[in-house]
């Protein structure tokens, strides 16, 4: 049952599901679905989603939601959200580091559809970007009306890695140190006037699958909370 509270709020949760990874896969999609279902935000950003992970997906998330695959050619980018017009804009930036040059050249195209969308529409831009802090701050890429949804959001250190292999031993490598990035990440502009806040920022399918003693995958869903703004507001995110 929606509550007031939950009337004036939109939840965004991205998820990069590891479909690249055969072992347990079934099992493992089976447990994302599982955490969206549970979660049941009204937007999801899903990345490496796999010919046989698709109709697991499909059977557990339809009818509750629309699926657009850009391999279909279904990349529907406008829509209305609790009467809310958004442009959302899914992706799956190139990932390793020696990749920089074209990662930061995708980003760049981005951040260009993200400057040139209406502006009477608030703009939801993320998934697993493969960033490094090092390129932005190279780079001076981010918009001065575009923001980072956990740094708006306080940069709360236990939400900040999101492919984090000293805590999630999916995947290991052959090292005394395991890597931790913050790959995933929600960027946002708002509509003028402004119609979303973000006011929180969460770490999603954090538990191990007792089916294999596994996590979902080997990243980590990213879950973002925006309040629904009435007109006039005055403590919002411009």
């Amino acid at each position: 049952m929606e509550t007031a509270r939950t009337a004036n709020r939109l939840r965004l949760l991205s998820y990069n599901l590891d479909g690249l990874d055969p072992e347990d896969l079934m099992t493992r999609a089976e447990g994302a679905c599982n955490v969206l279902l549970h979660e049941n935000p009204e937007v999801i950003f899903l990345q490496e989603v796999v010919t046989d992970s698709l109709p697991i997906i499909r059977a557990r998330c339809m009818p509750d939601y629309d699926i657009f695959l850009g391999l279909e050619g279904k990349r529907r980018g406008p829509c209305q959200i609790k009467s809310v017009p958004v442009t959302l804009l899914n992706s799956h930036l190139e990932s390793i580091k020696q990749c920089s040059g074209e990662r930061r050249n995708q980003l760049s195209q981005a951040f260009a559809r993200m400057r040139s969308a209406d502006k009477t529409r608030v703009v939801l831009f993320g998934g697993d970007l493969n960033l490094r802090d090092s390129e932005l701050t190279d780079f001076s890429a981010v918009p001065a009306n575009v923001v980072d949804i956990w740094e708006y959001t306080g940069k709360k250190p236990q939400t900040e890695f999101t492919w984090n292999l000293r805590s999630n031993d999916n995947r290991q490598f052959d090292s005394p140190i395991q890597p931790q990035f913050r790959f995933d990440r929600i960027y946002m502009r708002n509509s003028d006037p402004p119609l979303l806040n973000p006011v929180n920022f969460e770490l999603k399918g954090i538990w191990r699958l007792e089916s294999c003693e596994r996590f979902p995958s080997d990243h980590w869903g990213i879950l973002c909370h925006f309040d629904i703004l009435s007109p006039g507001s005055v403590n919002c995110c411009t």
